[in-house]
């Protein structure tokens, strides 16, 4: 997620255009649970509008008519199975079937030495600095979204801002920070992936280094466990989508976190969109909604020392290698593909090219087998100014999106991180974008989106200050 709010500046977006997609992906779960399908691979169709959202007399979440949240944990007020308070500063978080529970493993976006850092339990410490406050807890959460029990999965990691579930059943977690060890407060390198199993016996704290040193947002695994795609939010440059690409004849498994250690294991690449001409788009802000559902080609870029040794990863490349974008955000895989979001790309500042086209969002999918990219959803730049208290419950237009989740109906759900009214949007791929809740508590923005397999709870994080929600409702009535 940003630690940069930007200007105010709106999207359009009641009917955010998109593309269709067939693609339904396998919920991952435990390892010692059953796997939980999303439900085979249905095409998706345009689903019923979702009714206006009813403001919550408790001023905290505003949901439609037959709708209703349930507070799963709370910064400072919630425990930890060791004692201290919940931490704060919620942010990804992937849900997994645990026999008649759910786990949730839930990133906490933590940079500094914070009262409410994740705390530092012995065998899942990376970094032992006060300055490495960030981590995951694992959440252990009943069908009907009441809370029983958290624990610390990592600790003294920094930054942990979204991540992605492997096919058996953990949980990779990614730090978005390139902060470099000062002998002081960080006693070790961060900008890693590191990966987190939510039993609350096993950790293995090591980072994996095959995935590159970089501002890590959010990541997801092929359906043949061969490659890793990973996105990047920097700027100055502007950040990266990645592929890290298996050795020929392996596949990723259980075991796969002692081989992607070694920095030099497979291969790291970046992506470049092709143009016309074949020569790389150097920004996606290039690109606008005249190129909807086009396929792009596109190119895999080796990365010169993924490790960042003495350059950032994306300063490696010239703007004629690669396609940059700025705040390449969520990323969610199916069995076709992969998402990846584009937050915004703002007028007037420097993070965007000259000649390139302002925007409030973009959503892209790459197809593995055509081996294109296509934009898939856009949000046009509004640049009217949108401020004051009626913004605060304005449902109908949005921008930034950030998260994304693919429903177990195949729609998308989106994350808001925007300004004036913070939303989590429902947008099927060609047609409408509906808010399906507002944060009334504060301007935050939300995180993690995740549907649970069954398709009953969709859990979701207000950021600031830190609070868990799962939501129930007719879910099938309005996606199915």
């Amino acid at each position: 997620m940003s630690v940069d709010r930007r200007s105010v500046l709106r999207g359009a977006a009641a009917g955010a255009a998109g593309v269709g997609f067939t693609a339904v992906g396998t919920v991952p779960t435990l390892a010692e649970a059953a796997p939980a399908s999303h439900g085979g691979r249905p095409p998706v169709r345009q689903h019923k509008p979702f009714p206006p959202l009813l403001d919550d007399p408790k001023g905290l979440l505003a949901l439609p008519p037959g709708f209703r949240y349930k507070i799963v944990t709370q910064a400072g007020e919630t425990r930890l199975a060791s004692g201290q308070p919940t931490p704060n500063a919620h942010d990804g978080t992937a849900v997994f079937s645990a026999g008649h529970k759910y786990l949730l493993i839930q990133n906490h976006e933590i940079s500094d030495n914070s009262t409410l850092g994740v705390p530092q339990i012995p065998g899942t410490v990376y970094d032992s600095g006060v300055g490495a406050a960030g981590g995951c807890t694992v959440i252990s959460v009943d069908r009907d979204g009441s809370n029983r029990g958290e624990w610390v999965g990592i600790s003294g990691t920094l930054t942990n801002c979204a991540g992605g579930p492997t096919p058996w059943g953990t949980w990779m977690t990614c730090e978005e920070t390139e902060s470099k060890a000062d002998g002081k407060t960080r006693l070790k390198d961060h900008g890693y992936v590191f990966e987190v199993w939510g039993d609350g016996k096993t950790a293995h704290p090591v980072p994996l280094k095959a995935l590159g040193r970089y501002a890590h947002e959010a990541l997801a695994i092929d359906q043949d466990r061969t490659h890793i795609y990973l996105s990047e939010d920097a700027s100055g440059p502007n950040g990266l989508f990645y592929r890290w690409a298996a050795p020929r004849g392996y596949k990723l498994n259980a075991r796969s976190w002692q081989d992607l250690q070694d920095k030099d294991f497979g291969t790291l690449e970046a992506l470049a969109i092709l143009g016309d001409d074949g020569k790389p788009i150097p920004d996606v802000a290039y690109l606008t909604s005249a190129q909807l559902l086009r396929p792009f080609r596109v190119a895999w870029v080796p990365v010169p020392d993924r490790d960042a040794g003495t350059t950032s990863v994306r300063k490696q490349f010239t703007d004629g290698q690669v396609t940059r974008g700025k705040k390449f955000e969520g990323v969610f895989g199916t069995d076709e593909g992969v998402y990846v979001v584009n937050s915004y790309a703002e007028s007037g500042t420097s993070d965007l090219p000259a000649d390139a086209i302002p925007h409030d969002g973009m959503v892209w999918f790459y197809n593995y087998a055509a081996k294109t990219i296509q934009l898939v959803t856009y949000f046009p730049e509004n640049a009217a100014a949108d401020t004051g208290a009626a913004a605060r419950y304005d449902d109908f237009n949005f921008d930034s999106p950030d998260n994304v989740t693919v429903t177990p109906w195949g729609s998308l759900v989106l994350a808001e991180d925007g300004n004036a009214s913070s939303h989590v949007l429902s947008a099927t791929p060609g047609g409408p974008t509906y808010a399906i809740a507002r944060n009334m508590l504060n301007d935050s923005e939300f995180t993690g989106p995740a549907f649970s397999a069954d398709g009953k709870i969709l859990f979701v994080n207000i950021q600031t200050p830190g609070i868990t929600l799962a939501i129930t409702g007719p879910w099938r009535e309005y996606l199915g």
